[in-house]
């Protein structure tokens, strides 16, 4: 088959899910993924001989839901690829820009912790961006935990990883004080499953992205309350949030005893970061 041809035949059976662009867009990221050929390339030679292992295997598991990314077995995030599979959490571009903004904040030799690492997308990231700086990450997930440890090893990441739960025993896991306190937690309420893609809905682990409706706060709450006894004086909470619960989460770190809140906007303009410094 050539290049052309085996895009449209990835595709096809995507367009009733995701619609032709997005189905397009699929088959483009799948194929550059599974190949190794740069996307240029291939819309530049569409006519060119082009075999994949187990295409049709590929494709009846895009066309089921599955994420490319899982089915590729990794993704792009800051400009480096990390392994992602069933079980953790795909990186999302906006928590690019969570990680960005700390770099640029935050000076090199931090001690920082990472809080529900997913893939260590963002503890990687930090320690190769900031290399003087000392990581730590965790999750509750022990399958979230081996994932994070592999992207760490195969990218040279200096980063401490430990099991621990957000929401009980982080003092007792991590006796250390830090200067920041970075966490991407779950925050979207559980009525919105329904309403979500298939393929976030059906595949992606759910621990890491709902949260009760009557207490959509109860992560952020739970870092914030430890962070008064895990940061430094004058350290920082950086979180990840809900767009639709900036003004309450903001509220809620003030009750909490911190200052100069700053909710943050994306590239979409949507407020969708907030940092805030323990007294």
């Amino acid at each position: 088959m050539t290049r052309k041809e085996i895009l449209r035949h990835i595709a096809r059976p995507l367009i009733p899910i995701y619609g032709r662009r997005e189905a397009d867009s699929i088959a483009l990221v799948a194929v550059t993924s599974l190949t190794g050929i740069d996307r240029n390339a291939l819309l530049i030679d569409p006519d060119a001989e082009l075999e994949i292992d187990r295409l049709d295997q590929i494709v009846n598991r895009l066309a089921e839901g599955c994420p490319v990314q899982y089915v590729a077995g990794f993704t792009e995030f800051y400009g480096r690829r990390f392994a992602v599979r069933e079980g953790v959490l795909i990186p999302r571009p906006e928590t690019e820009e969570l990680v960005h903004t700390i770099i640029s904040r935050e000076r090199n030799g931090i001690r920082l912790l990472d809080v529900g690492t997913g893939s260590g997308c963002i503890a990687c990231t930090l320690s190769l961006e900031m290399p003087r700086a000392e990581v730590f990450a965790t999750d509750l997930s022990p399958k979230a935990l081996e994932i994070a440890a592999e992207n760490a090893l195969s990218l040279g990441a200096r980063v401490t990883m430990r099991q621990a739960d957000a929401l009980h025993n982080l003092p007792e896991i991590f006796p250390e004080r830090f200067d920041a306190i970075v966490s991407n937690p779950p925050y979207v309420p559980q009525s919105d499953l329904e309403g979500m893609d298939r393929n976030v809905r059906d595949y992606e682990p759910h621990e890491a992205l709902f949260v009760p409706d009557d207490d959509p706060l109860i992560f952020y709450r739970s870092i914030a309350r430890f962070g008064s006894g895990m940061l430094t004086e004058g350290g920082r909470l950086y979180f990840e949030i809900y767009h639709l619960f900036a003004p309450q989460t903001a509220a809620m770190l003030s009750e909490e005893g911190y200052t100069d809140i700053e909710i943050l906007r994306d590239l979409f303009d949507k407020p969708r970061m907030i940092c805030c410094r323990k007294k």
